[in-house]
């Protein structure tokens, strides 16, 4: 029903800055949120940031919390991930995430995730 495409990743230095995309499509209108999610080498997958399709409601995890910045485009259906002064551990394939229920904390869509790798 919605279809996510990631893009933006790649090989950057320590210190320096990525701009993810996530496009969607398909049934939009019934999202609740968006969410970015990413899984390490050897890692579980773990939160990183979302954000409500209706309102600037924001969340984020510790370890990037005044590093990343989510934000959004409704009219255009694309959420963002605005990494800056990156770290050689947030080297993981990030994923783009939509939510459907207002109150249950599941993701019901995913998209095929971008890779990001930062270097010492």
């Amino acid at each position: 029903q919605v279809q996510l495409v990631e893009s933006g990743g790649g090989l950057v230095q320590a210190g320096g800055s990525l701009r993810l995309s996530c496009a969607a499509s398909g049934h939009t209108d019934s999202t609740y949120a968006m969410g970015w999610f990413r899984q390490a080498p050897g890692k579980e997958r773990e939160f990183v940031a979302s954000i409500r399709r209706s309102s600037n409601s924001t969340s984020y995890s510790g370890s990037v919390k005044g590093r990343f910045t989510i934000s959004k485009s409704v009219a255009r259906n694309t959420v963002y991930l605005q990494m800056n002064s990156l770290k050689p551990e947030d080297t993981a394939v990030y994923y783009c995430a939509a939510r459907r229920n207002v109150f249950l904390n599941e993701y019901d869509y995913w998209g095929q995730g971008t890779q990001v790798t930062v270097s010492s």
